[in-house]
């Protein structure tokens, strides 16, 4: 297994008992409204890290594979902060009441954490956003069957926030990868370190739902 993988893996967001749930159908759809706006932030913020790590890097290949990355995130009309918004919509909710939306603390703390870690170096954000996007085309999969299995969401335009991320991210998080074994040892070390404390927070997110929720953690 490769090393960004075992950092990952360690707290693989499908192992956590919210998308447990989600996967077998025991998650209350308020609970799925809840997760659409107190996530909302961190989508229409991503594009910012990876503009964050563009800004910080000194190879020009690498610099046209993030470009790329942030022109799905941000550009044109169907950009992936619109396609949650209407991921929302397919479940009942307003775009006034996702943005409103008073969040969780870890909702800021999940967009300040990514933040920082793209700010620190090109090396902590190559290690950060590794963190996200290596994840995302497995959950997302999951995420799909399970609204089509047990939410009735069988909507395409409510569903394509999910499925333009099962192919691109697998893309950039393989790109990212690469990126990561041309780097330093001591860079590389950086760039792990960045990757379990972004997969941390992710995983600290979720548990903040459960708590909002209501639903106990195990020890």
């Amino acid at each position: 297994m490769h090393r960004l993988d075992a950092v990952v893996e360690k707290n693989f967001l499908l192992n956590h008992p919210f998308y447990q749930r989600w996967m077998d159908g025991t998650l209350e759809m308020s609970e799925l409204k809840r997760y659409v706006a107190n996530y909302n932030p961190h989508v229409r913020a991503f594009p910012t890290y990876v503009s964050g790590v563009h800004f910080n890097c000194d190879d020009i290949p690498t610099r046209q594979m993030l470009l790329d990355n942030l022109i799905e995130e941000e550009h044109g009309e169907e950009n992936h902060p619109e396609l949650w918004l209407r991921f929302g919509e397919s479940l009942g909710m307003t775009r006034d009441e996702i943005v409103a939306y008073t969040t969780v603390p870890e909702a800021q703390e999940l967009i300040e954490t990514f933040r920082t870690l793209v700010k620190q170096s090109f090396a902590a954000g190559i290690g950060a956003l590794y963190a996200y996007e290596s994840q995302v085309p497995r959950v997302a999969e999951q995420k799909i069957k399970g609204l089509k299995e047990n939410y009735g969401i069988d909507d395409a335009r409510g569903l394509k926030f999910f499925e333009v991320h099962l192919g691109a991210d697998e893309f950039h998080s393989q790109a990212e990868k690469d990126v990561f074994d041309s780097l330093s040892s001591e860079e590389q070390e950086e760039a792990l370190a960045a990757a379990e404390v972004a997969s941390n927070m992710l995983w600290r997110f979720l548990s903040a739902l459960d708590r909002d929720a209501g639903i106990a953690q195990a020890a």
